[in-house]
């Protein structure tokens, strides 16, 4: 599992114009790609994405969603894992299948909130435009 996160002054997403997940509020956007292999150990992944998420400590003066109740803001994002080292036109052949990747991503989404965490979503499979203000910037990969 894969995410891109970004430091946020607020972000939001939308599906046709309609805004399904908004944070508007310093927070965090979680960018969340599954690979075709986290369906083993999918637990323990689901768990160690979930707290490493909650507990980054990339906000402002080193504090996490964690211990200052900032928001996520999660969007699936298959094509973390699109390649790109051959030719021009990216392979997805990493990324999970949506049928196992949703689940994941609902998952992890679970175990934050089991976590306190307070958190928004995007629509899964859907043409998502995303909207963000980055704060600093400050962009981060996280892997489990």
């Amino acid at each position: 599992m894969r995410a891109v996160v970004a430091r946020v002054t607020e972000a939001r997403v939308t599906v046709g114009g309609a805004t399904v997940g908004e944070i508007g509020e310093p927070g965090l956007l979680v960018l969340l790609g599954v690979h075709t292999e986290d369906t083993e150990d999918t637990e323990t992944k689901v768990t160690a994405m979930a707290r490493k998420l909650h507990e980054l400590r990339i906000l402002r003066e080193e504090e996490s969603c964690a211990t200052t109740g900032a928001p996520l803001l999660v969007v699936s994002q298959f094509t973390l894992y699109g390649e790109t080292r051959k030719g021009r036109r990216p392979s997805w052949t990493a990324a999970a299948r949506p049928e196992v990747a949703e689940p994941i991503v609902d998952a992890v989404v679970s175990a934050l909130r089991e976590r306190g965490a307070r958190v928004e979503t995007g629509k899964f499979g859907a043409m998502m435009a995303v909207h963000s203000v980055n704060d600093g910037p400050c962009t981060v990969l996280v892997e489990v």
